[in-house]
């Protein structure tokens, strides 16, 4: 299974950006699709999460961020507005799949996201 994120980038605090990752070369549909993002010197952090019950947000990204996806082509976004300098991270995207009842999880590359103040 390969996750290709991109969309990444440098941006000014107040901006925005929209990160995309698209998978491909599974036989099974993934259950949950999500963003993560790890900062410098931090551990990797949830950002958002989309399932077909709906839309899960970490507090510190609420109402700026905005999760999506497109079933067709197998790709999650991640709509980012009023961005913070605390935003900058790399941002990875994450598939996860049930197997036989074993949920496995699927890791993108990451993109790097800076935001200047």
């Amino acid at each position: 299974v390969l996750l290709q994120a991109c969309g990444g980038g440098l941006v000014q605090a107040g901006g925005s950006l929209r990160l995309s990752c698209a998978a491909s070369g599974s036989m099974f549909s993934f259950n949950v699709m999500g963003w993560y993002r790890q900062a410098p010197g931090k551990q990797r952090e949830l950002v958002a999460t989309i399932t077909s019950d709906g839309r899960n947000y970490s507090d510190s990204v609420k109402g700026r961020f905005t999760i999506s996806r497109d079933n067709a082509k197998n790709t999650v976004y991640l709509q980012m507005n009023s961005l913070k300098p605390e935003d900058t991270a790399v941002y990875y995207c994450n598939a996860q799949s049930s197997i036989f009842g074993n949920p496995v999880d699927y890791w993108g590359q990451g993109t790097e996201l800076t935001v200047s103040s």
